[in-house]
């Protein structure tokens, strides 16, 4: 009989590699499926289920990696990937009106994480607001462009191998869509649920299904899937877009101080403008822009797997794999503000109260206010697209070949209308936070709802596109032997990223906002909201589209670019193991080449520019796994990966001359990739069956960290024809760009930085409790990670979750934690950064097996309405609220059949 950690791989390998076994596979089954009878086999379904299976994926692999399968046919733990993915210890994910969009793993934001779908890079861009960075045209990943219904298994590779495709320093998320070939025979599942959403009021439907079937004596299996989901959801609150002060935002200090009744007494040092000593009110943070904000969004997303597969042979199956997925959203914003930018030598602060910290505007009241009332609508949508074509053929009984090629593509549109309602006279305003440093009282000077106080002006009508395609092409040849692997192969890869802007010109700004606003049309605005919040006056888009626009759209050429790479990648890569006393090592090496061309195009005087560059890059790998004993594993990685620069960055276009002085302002095509030297180390213990403790330490040495600074070099030689174009360029009193350095203020490869952490899981079943609570089950870990000015990482972030299953029905309660993080370091109107509070996620489930064919389901996400909250750091010591909202709770009551 076989030690227990070979019986365990021999049982994993006959459970997860499918039900179509190959020429290879077959001369062992019968003694494999022998040995395998000889011990006892945990056959559990549902979340238990997933976890078990997710368990046995994390200890039979080589390389540090996380797996989440679905619970059952067409059900994945979670509603949305990144809501799943966001368990997996050293994954923080964000959100976008209440649903997760981006990851962050170990730390790094999430661009640093690759992202494939079946095998192969995917691309996929939604739309966002604007501080969620709007429509993505970067590497990170929109995950809410899919519905969770779509997929049975996810793997997040964290320290990566030869044969894995390059690009993601914090790892590579790995989705899988189902296959006939994965079921014995007919498979028919179908669920509907109702969404409900507590401030919204409104039931929205959420519906799926799955068929599959194999035919021809089971040669042939056809499968196919769709799922469909309508989600309305506003998002409620209160914001100040930053805070500032007089002294720092550039537009001169307040009016008149002489008569201000100060309450406290403010700490800010000498407080001087323009080298003169002024009154310290002027260096005290004040909220920029107060208002109140309503993001509403209608969303509606629908998607369809396809999958055929033909077992030509028993030695070769051809498979085709479809996805198609669209996002359509429509956003509606509203906000009212009263402008403390760049204006303040117009404002008169009548009566101030001084926070206790002495630094900031606790409540105030002003004269010579000047008001606005901002109304957009956005209509945005994303069509995605995927086509993969594999081939997996065994040449006799020790060799094989993969083929694969494919081809994807994302293409996100959002187009935004947004008008401005401006008061027509300036106005006394004053904000009160001392009840709730989150959101003030307001008071007003005017009424504020009469249409006739504003005008209807200053109407900015911008679409963005972002267009991104891939093509990839994969050949492998693995040589199974009996002591040994070896895997070699090739990839080709061409991408191409295409953002454009347009615009709409030429609208007729009104006098007056008469018979083009009206109120709000939400009438429990702010009804559920934790502060004040009243509706307000607001554009009518209906009448101004209706009477005042002309849609006629027109390329904004200078702010559009491309981004076209085209990567060539070969590895050799090694599988074996040795024994050491009773222990085995398990041993994977290999090592990658690529070479990376890239080519990028942007717009100067309405003529296109064109620079290329290249970059190679070896990439070697090792990953060990130590079954030190039958219980415990090993691990060890010591890898080098790389992720390439982020694409705007490669801009080349409408760059900013100063000819007289010698600088520019551009991007930069000649960045080199960031590399890393990583080593992940890690120790596992499966203590009693279905449970894990374990712990992993890693630390990544990055090279070529990009930043935005000024460095001295000449202007690239495409530029030379344009100058000597330019009107502004003057070669009597121009520095000559040809043989002088310009300063280039531009993204540059300047810096290396590290980052390092550990992780902590813990994972059981409790079944040793005694009655009724032997059904019980923990899943937990907790990650720490340690970097230097790296935007979007949290400190620390933990998972729980506490679970109760039966066969008949069960229930689950996950906790989500992050800590804050911050941003960006961009220092906008004297603030040292941006950050977001961390939220507390948490969510419940539930379900009820009626019978072996129906299930009954209930769901809360967001069960305690968590608030997202920004804020800014004004000096750096200060957590200044930027935005304070909440989207409510949302509940799904819904049922599965399968059959």
């Amino acid at each position: 009989m076989l030690p227990k950690k070979k019986q365990l791989a021999v049982l994993v390998t006959l459970a997860l590699s499918g039900a179509h076994i190959h020429a290879q596979e077959a001369t062992d089954e019968q003694t494999s499926e022998t040995e395998a009878q000889n011990m006892e086999v945990i056959e559990v379904s549902g979340f238990r289920g997933s976890l078990n299976k997710s368990l046995m994926e994390k200890r039979t692999s080589v390389n540090s990696k996380e797996s989440i399968v679905a619970q059952d046919i067409g059900k994945f733990p979670d509603l949305n990937i990144a809501e799943s993915i966001q368990r997996v210890p050293g994954v923080a994910i964000s959100r976008e009106g209440g649903e997760g969009r981006q990851i962050t793993l170990r730390g790094l934001s999430p661009s640093f994480t690759r992202t494939t779908l079946n095998g192969m890079e995917v691309p996929a861009s939604t739309d966002g607001t604007d501080s969620g960075g709007g429509v993505n045209g970067g590497r990170g990943f929109d995950f809410n462009i899919f519905a969770s219904e779509l997929f049975n298994r996810v793997d997040i590779q964290k320290s990566p191998t030869a044969s894995m495709e390059e690009g993601g320093i914090a790892g590579t998320v790995d989705l899988y869509s189902a296959k006939p070939f994965d079921y014995d025979g007919f498979k028919f599942v179908s669920s509907l649920q109702g969404g409900y959403n507590s401030i919204t009021e409104e039931t929205d439907p959420r519906a799926a299904f799955m068929i599959s079937n194999r035919f021809a004596d089971d040669k042939v299996g056809v499968l196919f899937s769709a799922a469909f989901s309508e989600r309305t959801v506003r998002q409620e609150g209160f914001g100040t877009v930053r805070w500032t002060t007089p002294v720092r935002d550039g537009g001169g200090i307040f009016s008149d101080t002489s008569d201000t009744v100060v309450n406290g007494t403010p700490d800010v040092g000498n407080c001087e403008f323009q080298g003169e000593s002024v009154d310290p009110i002027n260096c005290l943070w004040t909220p920029r822009l107060p208002r109140p904000d309503y993001f509403g969004n209608d969303q509606e997303r629908t998607g369809f797997t396809g999958s055929i597969q033909w077992a030509a042979t028993d030695n070769f199956t051809l498979t085709l794999d479809g996805l198609v997925s669209k996002l359509d959203n429509t956003r509606t914003m509203y906000n009212f503000f009263h402008m403390f930018r760049s204006t303040f030598s117009e404002i008169t602060p009548t009566s101030i109260t001084v926070h206790p910290n002495g630094k900031q505007v606790l409540a105030g009241s002003y004269d010579g206010i000047k008001s606005r009332i901002e109304s957009r609508l956005q209509e945005s949508t994303t069509d995605f697209s995927q086509f993969v074509i594999s081939g997996e053929w065994f040449i006799g009984e020790n060799i094989k070949l993969d083929m694969m090629a494919g081809t994807a593509e994302s293409n996100a549109r959002s187009e935004q209308y947004r008008y401005n309602m401006t008061l027509l006279e300036e106005t006394s305003y004053g904000f009160d936070f001392s009840n709730n440093i989150n959101a003030p009282q307001l008071t007003y000077g005017y009424d504020v709802n009469d249409a006739s106080n504003y005008n209807l002006s200053d109407g900015r009508l911008r679409a963005t596109d972002v267009l991104r395609e891939n093509d990839t092409v994969k050949f492998d040849a693995t040589y199974l032997g009996d002591e040994v692997t070896i895997k070699a192969g090739f990839a080709y890869n061409d991408r191409v990223v295409t953002y454009s802007e347009e615009q709409i010109n030429g609208f007729p700004d009104q006098d007056s906002a008469v018979g083009f606003a009206e109120m709000m049309p939400v009438d429990d605005f702010g009804s559920g909201f934790d502060g004040p919040l009243d509706p307000f006056l607001v554009a009518d888009f209906d009448a101004i589209n209706s009477q005042l626009l002309d849609v006629v759209w027109t390329p904004r050429s200078a702010q559009s670019w491309q981004v076209g790479e085209e990567t060539s990648a070969a590895y050799i890569e090694m599988d074996t193991s040795y024994e050491i006393g009773d222990m085995l090592l398990r041993a994977n090496y290999g090592v990658r080449y690529v070479k990376t061309t890239t080519t990028s195009e942007g717009f100067i005087q309405g003529e296109t520019v064109q620079i290329e560059n290249d970059y190679n890059n070896f990439l070697p790998a090792v990953n060990l796994a130590l079954e030190a004993t039958d219980d415990v594993v090993v691990r060890l990685g010591l890898t080098q990966s790389m992720t390439r620069p982020s694409l705007n960055s490669l801009n080349p276009g409408n760059p900013s001359f100063d000819y007289i002085n010698g600088s520019v302002s551009v991007g930069n095509p000649f960045l080199d990739p960031f590399t890393s030297d990583n080593v992940d180390f890690g120790v596992e213990w499966y203590f009693d069956d279905e449970a894990l403790l374990a712990a992993t330490v890693f630390y990544k040495d990055i090279d070529n960290w990009i930043v935005r600074a000024s460095e001295e070099r000449l202007v690239d030689s495409a530029y030379y024809d344009f100058i000597d174009n330019d009107a502004q360029f003057d070669p009597v009193i121009a520095l000559d760009p040809r043989t002088i350095p310009y300063e280039h203020s531009s993204p540059i490869n300047a810096e290396d930085r590290s980052v390092s952490g550990y992780e902590l899981i813990y994972q059981q079943p409790l079944s040793f409790l005694p009655g009724l609570f032997e059904n019980m089950g923990i899943v937990s870990n907790y990650t720490h990670v340690n970097a230097d000015d790296i935007e979007g990482m949290s400190e620390t972030s933990y998972n729980f979750t506490v679970y109760y299953e039966t066969d008949q029905y069960g229930a689950r309660v996950s906790v989500n934690k992050r800590d804050d993080y911050l941003t960006d370091f961009t220092g906008s109107n004297g603030n040292v950064a941006h950050g977001t509070t961390g939220p507390t996620q948490v969510d419940f489930s539930s379900f009820y097996n009626v019978n072996d064919e129906l299930t009954l389901t209930f769901e809360v996400i967001n069960l305690t309405d968590e608030y997202e909250r920004l804020f800014t750091t004004g000096d750096g010591s200060l957590d200044l609220v930027r935005e304070y909202n909440h989207t409510g709770r949302q509940f799904f009551l819904g049922a599965r059949y399968t059959m």
